[in-house]
């Protein structure tokens, strides 16, 4: 009941947290006050964050279970580094689009996949960008950069021309690597079977055009034998005439 109530709050902030931690990063000359601004921003969202994760541990009724199965969130809030992890929780906007524009498991996979790729590929952009910047020996210093790092390291090309020189940057790098492996084994997965379901429905309309001959072929036998049968037990036209003849 928690989760369902908070689902909808929970995304709000994830979009709060998204806009609050890219302004500076986007625009690194931000006034002092609008930088200051963000940072509240940041702060008041990982504190409900906090109150989110503490409420379902509470109503939680294994709390051990609780926290292993919930390693990840825990991680978020206890380690500095992972905070931009936080705009993970923007992943629950593709159940919205699930129930609307997805039409079956294939559909729904598509959806996933093509949602958590693009909202990866922009925070790993973003978090990329703000540990690299700056930083001696860093070649990522702009929002286009770590874009391109991050489309790079999730596809798993790894060009070499941009790489993370920080132990926050390379936390990312191993993050992205191992979504973009799932996701392209998802994707992969997911065409293996469009490509199966058209060669059995290209077999069951050949199967059926088979079928269809061959009873079309069953019905001209068995019409020939009728007129076999029909030709053999009607006499000969000769022989009907010298019969009347002796008579």
């Amino acid at each position: 009941m928690w989760e369902k109530k908070a689902e909808w709050p929970l995304i709000g902030l994830a979009v709060v947290f998204l806009v609050a931690y890219a302004v500076p990063i986007v625009w690194p000359d931000v006034s002092p006050q609008t930088a200051v601004l963000c940072e509240v921003l940041i702060t008041t969202t990982w504190v409900l964050f906090g109150v989110d994760y503490v409420g379902r541990l509470l109503l939680s009724a294994d709390r051990r279970g609780f926290v292993r199965h919930n390693l990840f969130d825990l991680a978020i809030l206890v380690l500095p580094m992972l905070r931009p992890l936080r705009l993970l929780r923007l992943l629950t906007l593709l159940r919205v689009l699930d129930r609307t524009t997805a039409d079956g498991l294939r559909g729904r996979v598509v959806t996933y996949a093509v949602g958590a790729t693009s909202l990866l590929i922009l925070v790993g952009g973003l978090a990329i960008t703000d540990t690299e910047r700056g930083v001696d020996g860093s070649t990522i210093e702009h929002v286009g950069d770590g874009i391109w790092w991050a489309v790079v390291t999730m596809t798993t090309v790894g060009y070499g021309d941009e790489y993370p020189v920080t132990a926050t940057g390379r936390c990312v790098a191993v993050v992205l690597m191992a979504m973009g492996i799932t996701l392209l084994g998802v994707v992969t997965a997911t065409l293996a079977s469009w490509l199966t379901d058209q060669v059995a429905e290209m077999g069951e309309e050949d199967g059926a055009a088979t079928r269809a001959e061959v009873r079309e072929l069953r019905d001209e036998i068995r019409s020939l034998r009728a007129e076999l049968t029909a030709a053999g037990a009607a006499p000969p036209a000769g022989e009907g005439g010298a019969a009347e003849g002796q008579r």
